[in-house]
């Protein structure tokens, strides 16, 4: 099973999404290498692929879907108006948190999202 962490930052009802080039949007995160946390990679994805760091982080859940197990985690950003594109990202945007249902996105990414917006 592959292991991925994710994150999800909210900040005034809109969440931050990501894009590869011809791809769905989905919620910052990747891949957690070997000998390294769950959260440690959810930090290093993040400001990999926006540029954002983080002030403080806080563990959510763990849902799996597929062959992927998500470790997800709400992060408190720095500076989130200078999230950029970065690496093999294409595009990110602040997005209405309850309008992410219309844009064409990962089950996974929906099903987390939905979780998220059952805590507000």
């Amino acid at each position: 099973m592959k292991v991925r962490a994710t994150v999800i930052c909210e900040q005034d009802r809109h969440v931050l999404l990501v894009r590869k080039p011809r791809c769905r949007w989905t919620l910052p995160g990747g891949k957690v290498e070997p000998g390294e946390t769950a959260a440690g990679a959810a930090m290093r994805e993040l400001q990999e692929e926006t540029g954002l760091g983080v002030d403080d982080m806080l563990y959510l859940m763990q849902l799996e879907t597929g062959g992927t197990r998500h470790h997800v985690y709400e992060a408190s950003v720095l500076n989130s108006s200078e999230a950029r594109p970065q690496n093999e990202i294409f595009d990110c945007l602040w997005y209405p948190l309850d309008a992410v249902q219309n844009l064409n996105t990962s089950d996974a990414t929906l099903r987390i999202v939905r979780a998220f917006q059952r805590r507000l």
